[in-house]
């Protein structure tokens, strides 16, 4: 969940006394208003976590006033995106697409961020049959990789236990206690981003069944992606280009020394967490992901017929999901 900081409590005390349309009167509008960001202390979010700690987003010029904010969940980000507290997020395709289809089509993808970095890990089962009986887990129910988890046992001919006729159980709880739960002998795996899935081998053993990237064509699925609304979009443009031109150096950096910029990554997940990864568990972990401005939208289609086909969505029409207009003036309308 988010940190209630004191501007929350503030506006929070001053609905509960006046009502929540005088509180936003005196909330700060346009170009004196601050450029809200949300990220997940977590290295798939990596640009925005060296952003953050080397002070790169509120040093851009044109970017303006700017505030960090961080979350644990893409939904409790994306519901905070909706009511306008957010403007810019850094998030999974599953909560992105999801938000989309249910909150009037307002989303936007304006950028890539980070592909690949999802896996299954496992303890003593070799094949997928072996996988019958068996408890495995994912982070949340409907996200991106129980969604994939979910179409990947489909495919495997394997049913999911809603009671003993099931073949096999998939239990949504959080990533630290998947890590706890493993650990502990009480599933056989789960479906991880990283560096949940670096952290299970390390420290719980086991092996990949299922690295995610061997399911999807040229081994390429969105795992992190950059949004916003088409109101911010529209009102915010400038400030939100000025906020890409930061993105899309970050993401070159990475590109150009993917060790030195995964350190960064681990000093800055450090800071937030107080717990860096030891250095194998996060080259590990890095070895499975790949920076990228672009978010794949043929990945996104079928991710969402995927979340439509297991009744998470209502519809897998995203057209108008993706906007990658301010992204291509920053770069000079280079391809994508």
């Amino acid at each position: 969940m988010p940190s209630v900081r004191p501007l929350t409590r503030l506006f929070l005390l001053c609905a509960l006394l006046t009502g929540v349309a005088a509180c936003k009167r005196d909330t700060p509008t346009g170009a004196d208003a601050p450029l809200r960001v949300a990220f997940f202390p977590n290295i798939t979010h990596a640009q925005a976590l060296v952003a953050n700690s080397e002070g790169l987003f509120a040093s851009q010029p044109g970017t303006g006033r700017l505030e960090v904010r961080q979350f644990n969940a893409g939904p409790a980000a994306m519901e905070a995106l909706v009511a306008g507290s957010v403007d810019v997020a850094y998030v999974g395709p599953g909560p992105a697409i999801n938000t989309y289809l249910k909150a009037g089509r307002e989303l936007r993808i304006i950028a890539g961020a980070v592909n690949g970095g999802a896996v299954l890990v496992v303890k003593n089962v070799k094949t997928a049959a072996e996988l019958k009986g068996k408890k495995l887990a994912t982070p949340q129910l409907g996200n991106t990789q129980d969604i994939a988890l979910r179409t990947w046992l489909k495919a495997q001919k394997l049913s999911i236990a809603t009671d003993a006729d099931g073949d096999v159980q998939v239990i949504p709880i959080s990533n630290p206690d998947i890590l706890g739960q493993y650990l502990q002998g009480a599933i056989e795996g789960a479906w991880v981003p990283e560096p949940w899935g670096a952290r299970m081998l390390a420290e719980g053993g086991g092996h990949i069944l299922v690295d995610e990237r061997d399911l999807w064509p040229g081994r390429r699925f969105p795992s992190t992606v950059v949004v916003t609304t088409k109101k911010v979009l529209e009102t915010q443009r400038p400030r939100i280009a000025a906020l890409l031109r930061t993105h899309v150096r970050l993401t070159e950096r990475w590109s150009a020394d993917p060790a030195a910029f995964a350190t960064s990554a681990n000093a800055a997940f450090g800071q937030l967490t107080r717990k860096p990864l030891p250095a194998p568990v996060l080259q590990d972990a890095f070895s499975r992901l790949e920076p990228s401005l672009d978010p794949v939208p043929a990945a996104l289609a079928t991710s969402a017929r995927h979340a439509k086909a297991l009744g998470f969505i209502p519809s897998d029409d995203i057209a108008g999901l993706v906007d990658l207009s301010v992204l291509d003036e920053v770069r000079g309308a280079k391809p994508h």
